[in-house]
């Protein structure tokens, strides 16, 4: 098929078996919002042939058999679901809280992230503290989730060279974009703390305590607290 366009949806060939849907052109709340909604209609009224399903940022990779449909059938399918998005309503998002310890050795870049916008590291820890994140999708790692809503002003590159090693439960900066390293694993993001609480838990259902969806608020704590919290 050829990249085609129906209304704010785009849609593209990803592979032999696989259709991305764009729900917007730009990274934004509301084109978000369509993809929930679009992910919650595909798993409750299911499509034969649909093997999972990806959302992102403004868009859902759908993974089909190519056996029994191809990119054009699927696309005609789902433009009834298309159509019925502004009927379809959301749950009121899970609000959590993630304490953080900020700085030291939790944070080792917590200094560079202040000199690089010309703030103290109180100043970082205040303003990073301050919003509500929404959790655009999970990748990377199992239980790591991409937080949208980090203000403009604490935006910072990567790393030129990644870290071999990041601690588990290290918040970081990347970008425009802010997350929790839910394992010990390679990283590149910009180190400002680290949680105590598990991103990733075997024993619990579902195993990432981070879901899509979800209302993310971050609380600084002491190191004392850390220790505390971490031993429970």
């Amino acid at each position: 098929m050829r990249k085609s366009r129906t209304s704010e949806t785009q849609f593209r060939a990803a592979s032999d078996q696989s259709l991305l849907v764009y729900l917007g052109e730009e990274i934004a709340f509301e084109n978000h919002q369509r993809v929930l909604k679009l992910l919650r209609l595909l798993q409750s009224e299911p499509i034969d042939c649909i093997r999972n399903l990806h959302p992102a940022y403004s868009s859902l990779l759908i993974k089909f058999d190519a056996l029994s449909l191809d990119h054009d059938e699927l696309q005609s399918r789902l433009i009834p679901y298309l159509g019925g998005l502004d009927r379809e309503p959301l749950p009121a998002p899970r609000q959590i809280e993630i304490p953080v310890c900020y700085g030291a050795e939790f944070g080792p870049d917590l200094k560079d992230v202040a000199e690089m916008h010309g703030m103290t590291a109180a100043q970082v820890i205040e303003l990073h503290s301050s919003p509500i994140y929404v959790v655009y999708f999970l990748g990377f790692a199992p239980g790591f989730g991409y937080l949208g809503g980090l203000p403009e002003a604490l935006a910072s590159a990567r790393l030129e060279t990644p870290r071999a090693k990041v601690p588990q439960g290290s918040v970081g900066i990347g970008g425009n974009q802010t997350g929790i390293y839910p394992f010990s694993t390679p990283g590149g993001w910009r180190l400002i703390g680290r949680t105590p609480v598990a991103m990733f838990r075997r024993d619990a259902n579902p195993m990432s305590l981070l879901q899509i969806g979800d209302h993310v608020r971050f609380r600084a704590i002491s190191e004392k607290e850390f220790t505390d919290l971490a031993g429970r």
